[in-house]
């Protein structure tokens, strides 16, 4: 167990303990005294807790210590000890991507596969699987965060994660393959920002809807009051719009232009049609029903295809209206915050919107949730003035 002790000479704290049977010492500017000593105890003993359960990472306690490189060495040379003539990586990912690529949707291969043959491979391509290290790892992860986009913006938390899981699976695997540690172990996703959503207010929505081409009118209605996504209602066909029960069945998307199956098995649902959509739907059947079989058709009865619709219509609508610039993405955000507002089940919402739970719900919406009542803690308020008796009996 590792202790906390105070140089005679300075009369500052520093941290003493062991790890992989090397003795480390790690110094600190603070003062011996007891608060300082209870502050510094409490590192220590989470210290002491990851060295035992085998979680702990030098450079996350002590970037600047003399001794990551030692602890360094050590693990490569184990790795070296363990291995026994393993593949390299750009041996081993292609054929990894040919196993795992039969259950993958077309986009999601495009996906792996860009981001595979893409940085990953450039930074570990000649490195033997086994003997890739977690400083390995940690020092990819921070090359990516230091990568400038186009617009001169760094890559995202959430961005960077995608990088790191592809990564992540790869070696893993090689990891149960050739039967060596991961270095992985410990690696925990980058904290993601909170989702920063836009939705429309309904005056808005009155606007753009009585502003929008004609054509298109029916297509916004639907995608603002069921909360479809993109690729749902592209790929909407007439099969699976049932007028009888008054419901949009969700089966299909399209996806860089080819069907695939939904996002998530939860995002196979049933949307039940408002009236505003039942009509919006009748007035579109009058327009493609008995010529194609998409709902919403180019001339040719091929689906319609997002970038060119948001690039000749919706931006240059939002512009005509003087609106923020959104993506069209912000309907589906739209429709869960009237729902919400409109005192709906949040257990229905999260079904029409595809999610298995309600967490998602109040994660991503938690702001708009007190539009039920239009005050805080009104309805609670309502409940004690017209049920609580104890108050009306003292005073009796």
């Amino acid at each position: 167990m590792g202790s906390i002790r105070a140089r005679s000479e300075t009369g500052k704290l520093f941290f003493d303990f062991k790890f992989q049977n090397i003795r480390c010492r790690e110094q600190t500017t603070l003062d011996d005294n007891k608060a300082n000593c209870s502050k510094l105890q409490k590192v220590m003993d989470k210290i002491d807790a990851e060295i035992t359960l085998g979680q702990f990472v030098y450079r996350n306690y002590f970037p600047n210590s003399t001794l990551i490189a030692k602890f360094d060495q050590l693990e490569a040379e184990q790795r070296k000890f363990n291995s026994d003539s393993t593949p390299k990586f750009n041996q081993f990912a292609p054929e990894w991507y040919d196993e795992m690529q039969v259950g993958w949707r077309h986009s999601h291969k495009i996906t792996v596969l860009r981001l595979l043959d893409g940085r990953i491979t450039d930074w570990f391509g000649e490195m033997e699987v086994s003997l890739i290290t977690k400083a390995d790892v940690l020092k990819f992860r921070a090359s990516l965060a230091k990568v400038e986009r186009n617009d001169g913006k760094t890559l995202s938390a959430e961005y960077i994660n995608k990088y790191m899981k592809i990564l992540r699976m790869v070696i893993s695997e090689a990891a149960d393959r050739f039967d060596f540690t991961s270095p992985f172990r410990g690696v925990k996703p980058l904290k993601k920002p909170k989702t920063h959503i836009e939705p429309f207010t309904m005056t808005e929505v009155n606007l753009i809807l009585a502003t929008v081409r004609t054509d298109f009118k029916a297509y916004y209605s639907i995608r603002f009051f069921t909360g479809m996504r993109t690729a749902e209602i592209d790929g909407l066909k007439w099969k699976y719009v049932d007028f009888e029960r008054r419901q949009i069945l969700i089966r299909e998307t399209i996806v860089l232009g080819r069907v695939e199956t939904t996002k998530t098995d939860g995002s196979q649902r049933e949307i039940d049609m408002s009236q505003p959509v039942f009509e919006a739907l009748q007035q579109q059947w009058q327009a493609t029903g008995n010529k194609h079989d998409y709902v919403f058709a180019n001339k040719a009865g091929k689906p319609l295809e997002y970038n060119n619709v948001s690039r000749r219509v919706w931006h240059p609508l939002l512009r005509f209206l003087n609106l923020p610039r959104r993506k069209a993405y912000q309907t589906r955000h739209t429709a869960a915050t009237l729902w919400l507002a409109a005192g709906e089940n949040p257990e229905w919402i999260a079904r029409q919107l595809g999610h298995s739970t309600t967490e998602m719900l109040f994660r991503v919406y938690s702001r708009y949730v007190p539009n039920l009542t239009r005050k805080d803690g009104s309805a609670f308020e309502r409940l004690l003035a017209a049920n609580l008796t104890a108050g009306k009996e003292i005073s009796e």
